[in-house]
């Protein structure tokens, strides 16, 4: 399945994504694409749902991050080797784990906002999955149960807020508009292996980052079983698993996002994004 959740910020529906590629509303079935629809139940009772016999929602509309009233949003630094040797360091004995406010979160084509004070914007292409079923001291043989789907995130950064002030990645990492994600969240059923998935990201028309899921440091079954470790893993709850090289900071000369700046991403299976950068 593909869910979706699409209209106006703050008042978005949930929706699936017929086969015929209409977009279906889900408001009759669930409430929201929440915690609760995708719990081990939720999912069943949404895979009993017959997507023809559902409303069509008009073309054109805005999407919406596909997954409401997420608790945690925890993102995996240096993830790809080759990422880490473009940022000078070197790959992490453990994983790197930071948080990002959840007020990051936007819509997959929602504007990005470049920050009062901002010289340094960056992009990152990245691969993350939603957890269906509560995860503490998961053993690793067992840990791709608690995953509900995927879906794309771009894990915005402003590198001189991430690097250059005192303090944690977080100040970088949770700007407004600092996590769109979707378009869709895609059940873990139609997606074989999360580890062999090509993932891309152009600014301005031209291609920056082009990876593969293949080359994590750090896959999602050990990430699952590593973060129940530290912490408990709610329904909902959003972990983004690092990014492949080709970030602006890792360019010679380094290049950054201004003003008009537009951004083009993608994974395999996984759909698109589109956003353009934006002074508020």
């Amino acid at each position: 399945m593909k869910l979706v959740r699409y209209g106006e910020k703050g008042f978005e529906k949930p929706g699936i994504l017929h086969s015929d590629g209409t977009l279906r509303d889900l408001s009759r079935v669930v409430r929201d694409i929440d915690g609760a629809a995708l719990s081990e139940a939720g999912l069943s009772r949404l895979n009993w749902v017959d997507a023809g016999m559902l409303p069509i929602v008009p073309e054109g509309g805005r999407l919406g991050a596909p997954v409401a009233n997420v608790g945690k949003l925890i993102a995996i630094g240096l993830n790809y080797a080759d990422h880490a040797a473009e940022a000078g360091m070197q790959v992490p004995p453990e994983p790197v784990v930071f948080m990002k406010a959840t007020t990051a979160i936007s819509g997959p084509d929602d504007p990005i906002e470049l920050p009062r004070g901002s010289t340094k914007l960056d992009w990152e292409v990245e691969l993350a999955f939603v957890i269906g079923t509560r995860a503490k001291y998961v053993p690793l043989d067992s840990a791709m149960e608690h995953v509900a789907g995927y879906m794309i995130c771009n894990d915005v950064s402003e590198r001189s807020f991430q690097a250059e002030r005192a303090g944690q990645w977080v100040k970088g990492k949770s700007h407004d508009s600092f996590a769109p994600l979707g378009p869709w969240l895609v059940t873990k059923d139609e997606i074989k292996d999360p580890q062999s998935l090509d993932l891309w990201l152009d600014v301005n028309g031209h291609r920056r980052q082009k990876g593969n899921t293949s080359t994590m440091v750090y896959g999602v079954a050990y990430l699952v079983h590593y973060l129940s470790q530290f912490m408990t893993l709610e329904p909902g709850d959003v972990v983004t698993t690092g990014t492949p090289p080709g970030v602006g900071m890792g360019m010679d000369p380094p290049q950054f996002l201004w003003e008009g700046d537009t951004l083009d991403l993608g994974i395999d299976g996984l759909g698109v994004q589109h956003q353009r950068v934006v002074v508020v």
